[in-house]
């Protein structure tokens, strides 16, 4: 099981990142479309104002029900031991059963 923080902060930055999902993409498209270079260093300044943790690239998937950050099957949410262990007790129809 995760730390309770650390489940918390990305749910934070999951938050931060869909308020300034549109203000990003806004000035993105004004940076393409702007053709001189002084006018396109003004707003790479406002890009770059927003708080760091809004960025998509922090965002860091985690398994749903332990909040593992790594091994994840993004079709299923879980981490790759949680997943097998639902295999093998046949909760999760469909998915064929295998031993290593």
């Amino acid at each position: 099981m995760a730390k309770k923080g650390l489940i918390q902060r990305e749910k934070k930055r999951q938050k931060l990142e869909q308020k300034y999902h549109l203000i990003r993409r806004s000035s993105k498209k004004e940076i393409s479309k702007v053709p001189s270079l002084s006018d396109k260093w003004e707003i790479h300044g406002k890009l770059q104002s927003p708080p760091r943790n809004s960025a998509p690239t922090r965002l860091h998937r985690r398994c749903f029900s332990t909040g593992r950050p790594r091994a994840n099957y993004r079709d299923f949410g879980l981490s790759g031991h949680i997943l097998r262990e639902m295999v093998h007790a046949c909760l999760l129809p469909g998915a064929t059963r295998s031993s290593w």
